[in-house]
């Protein structure tokens, strides 16, 4: 999100900033009718898979730091269903909205649906309120200021960008490896 707010302005960030909601659909509800019964096999496997992917893209970063400009003044990228499509695919491989809604959402969502099924619903929404919403100020405030940046400053915080997708790649690799 941060290196498409960077490339492209608030409106590809926006974009990206959006995925929980298109993409966390199979996590809350495998984990909302089956807490606890996916296999740990499963999230392991997620996680180095997600893992070599974001290491990948973090390589693709890489390569392009060194050439990379900073887009000129008023032009913003277009929409791309590719960026969006990737960033969808890093999401589902990615283990923490699985293991979020297993330990902790769905156990919470059942409860309060217990309760009241509005109860549920509303700290679902809310939930991705705060996640989507910090998100979408995020890329605003880059996309604002992208522009300010010289090349130098541009591909420091690409390569910056690019450093930060490969320690989560790693991360994600190591705990899928180690369990």
């Amino acid at each position: 999100m941060i290196t498409a707010s960077l490339r492209g302005g608030f409106r590809a960030g926006l974009r990206l900033a959006c995925v929980p909601l298109l993409s966390d659909f199979p996590a809350v509800l495998l984990s909302v009718t089956a807490v606890g019964a996916l296999p740990e096999a499963f999230l392991r496997v997620l996680s180095v898979v997600g893992g070599l992917y974001v290491i990948y893209l973090a390589i693709s970063s890489t390569r392009e730091v060194r050439t990379a400009r900073p887009p000129e003044p008023g032009v913003t990228a277009p929409s791309s269903a590719r960026e969006l499509l990737r960033g969808v695919a890093v999401n589902m491989l990615n283990p923490h909205p699985w293991l979020f809604w297993i330990a902790v959402g769905a156990p919470i969502f059942a409860t309060a649906w217990e309760r009241a099924p509005t109860a549920a619903l509303a700290f679902t929404g809310g939930f991705y309120l705060v996640l989507v919403g910090s998100k979408v100020v995020l890329a605003a405030l880059i996309g604002a200021g992208r522009h300010r940046l010289g090349v130098r400053g541009y591909r420091v915080l690409l390569a910056g960008s690019a450093v930060l997708l490969a320690v989560t790649g790693l991360l994600l690799l190591v705990r899928g490896v180690t369990g």
